[in-house]
Order: C-alpha cells, then sequence, then structure tokens
C-alpha cells in the first residue's frame, strides 16, 4: 500500500553521483512523497545505486529499469502510465541533478491542493532565476519560451520547464500515449494539451541551478526537436488537431 498521494518521476541514465543523494533529500520530505525512477540502462550502474537505497525506506522507492537511451519524454510517458495505475493524485516530474531543488516539490504540491491543474516550476516569473549558466544559455532558454508563445500562444513564461506537477486528471485527459516528441518539445506540448483541454496552468518561481555532477544531456538535436516541433504543433492546431 502506498504511503502517499504524490508520486516523484526522475529520469536517469548515469546518474551515480547525484542519485543517492537526491533520493535522500526527497525522502526527508514533508508531506511525503514517493519516488520512481526510470532509469535507462545506465552503464554506471545507477539503478543498483537506486536499489540500495530503497531498501531503507519502506516501499516508497521504486524504479523501472528501460533497455537503452529512449528519450526523456518517453521515460516521463511510462512513469506517468505507472502513476496512473497506482492512481497517485499528485505526479511531478523533475531532473536528479540538483538543477531542480527537491525542496520546491512541497511548493508545487501546495499550489495543486489549492486548485491548479499544472503547476509549472518556472525560471522567468518574477522570483524565479538561473544560477551557473553562461549568458548564451540564458540567451536560448529566455528566447525559446518567446518563441514558443508566439507561434502557440501558451500563456507560459518557461513552457520548456521540466520541473513540473500534474494532477491525475489532467494525465487521464490529455492521452498521453498520442504524445509526439521526446525532448524539449515534450514539456511544450504537455503543457499545450493541458491548455487546450482548459486545465488551469500556475508558474511558480523557482531557482535553477546549472548540474555540478555528472554530465548535461543536452545536444544541438534537443534544440532542433524543439525549435520544428513548435511549428509542427501549430500546423497541427491549424488543422484542428
Amino acid at each position: 500500500m502506498k504511503m502517499s498521494d504524490s508520486l516523484v518521476i526522475i529520469p536517469t541514465y548515469n546518474e551515480k553521483e547525484n542519485v543517492v543523494k537526491m533520493l535522500e533529500t526527497v525522502m526527508t520530505l514533508e508531506p511525503f512523497f514517493d519516488v520512481l525512477i526510470v532509469d535507462d540502462g545506465s552503464p554506471d550502474g545507477t539503478a543498483d545505486y537506486v536499489k540500495s537505497v530503497a531498501t531503507k525506506f519502506n516501499g516508497r522507492i521504486f524504479i523501472l529499469e528501460r533497455k537503452g537511451k529512449q528519450g526523456l519524454g518517453t521515460a516521463y510517458i511510462a512513469g506517468f502510465k505507472w502513476a496512473l495505475k497506482k492512481d497517485y493524485a499528485y505526479i511531478f516530474e523533475m531532473d536528479c541533478d540538483f538543477s531542480h531543488n527537491p525542496h520546491d516539490l512541497i511548493r508545487l504540491r501546495e499550489e495543486c491542493v489549492g486548485g491548479a491543474d499544472v503547476v509549472v516550476g518556472s525560471r522567468n516569473v518574477k522570483g524565479g532565476g538561473v544560477v551557473n549558466w553562461p549568458l548564451g544559455r540564458r540567451l536560448i532558454s529566455r528566447g525559446a519560451s518567446i518563441y514558443v508563445n508566439l507561434v502557440l500562444w501558451l500563456g507560459v513564461r518557461d513552457s520548456t520547464a521540466g520541473f513540473v506537477a500534474y494532477k491525475k486528471d489532467v494525465l487521464d485527459a490529455i492521452d498521453i500515449d498520442s504524445v509526439e516528441f521526446i525532448g524539449y518539445a515534450f514539456q511544450i506540448e504537455m503543457k499545450l494539451r493541458a491548455k487546450r483541454k482548459g486545465f488551469n496552468i500556475v508558474e511558480v518561481p523557482i531557482i535553477f541551478r546549472d548540474r555540478v555532477l555528472g554530465t548535461s544531456k543536452m545536444s544541438l538535436n534537443i534544440f532542433n526537436e524543439a525549435f520544428f516541433g513548435v511549428l509542427k504543433m501549430k500546423i497541427r492546431l491549424k488543422n484542428g488537431h
């Protein structure tokens, strides 16, 4: 029997430097959060580290092991399906590298409990920001959100944010099996689908810190998918899809 109504989904690939500390930190939070790690066959043994921590916390840490890197979006979709089967009320997505502060989960959950359907941990609202990012990356990130809103009229100031809380009803309603994109565009597509279904999206400020340990998964392909994916989403909207 699960102890919490809230599940945090954390995709991992070669995160042995971070995963133990991340799990132990989330386990200290109140109210309780369960955690599902979705590991894409990390060669560094991330899954074994997860299992070693899981034994300490009485059935609150779970792991889905997949073969090979299948993309961030597919990891979250697998996690969402798992969460829905287990009937969690609030489902969260976040990174393993401490770029997202796990203590902010509490504030995201409070907004959900208070009535928001989707809560975005936002770098681009008052009180939010980034730490340890070079100017070029800041400009790219801010420019991406401006571009998304110009093209899609999404109305979310941090559209590529990956620190997000969803109520169960949202994931039930947006047909997650048909979500197309797997990188940055995945985050945009999820928010767009939620908005088009009439769900309430709220942004709360967070400070995003660039990873200290481990290797970034960012690539040019991810940015290309986001840029062209937004245009593809616009075309679908024009065609009534």
